[in-house]
């Protein structure tokens, strides 16, 4: 499976943006998929993950009750909405898919496949 993620830019703090990580290859909705960010010297950073039915997500505490992953299996597609941002979010947004018949993860460890990023900047 290919990904690519796309829908980032420049954005005021409070603000909202809606990221989109589209994927090519069969079976899509077989494929666990996360969403990582990595800011500039800094380590990649878990931010969302939900399940090939798009019934099971997890977020960590930096990003839950503002993040919110849904996909639509028949567009291959996967969206991250991201409300109230701040400065510190300001990051590069990385989608990414885990083999067939495993469950959610939210180590980078476990996804075997990574798309290409988009770039979220949020000013203060």
């Amino acid at each position: 499976v290919q990904l690519q993620a796309s829908g980032g830019g420049l954005v005021q703090a409070w603000g909202s943006l809606r990221l989109s990580c589209a994927a090519s290859g069969r079976a899509f909705s077989s494929y666990v998929i996360g969403w990582f960010r990595q800011a500039p010297g800094k380590e990649r950073e878990f931010v969302a993950t939900i399940d090939g039915r798009g019934v099971n997500t997890y977020y960590p505490d930096s990003v839950k009750g503002r993040f919110t992953t849904s996909r639509d299996n028949a567009k291959n597609t996967v969206y991250l909405q991201m409300n109230s941002l701040k400065p510190e979010d300001t990051a590069v947004y990385l989608c990414a898919a885990r083999n067939p018949g495993w469950g959610i993860i939210a180590n980078q460890n476990g996804y075997n496949y990574w798309g290409r990023g988009t770039l979220v900047t949020v000013s203060s």
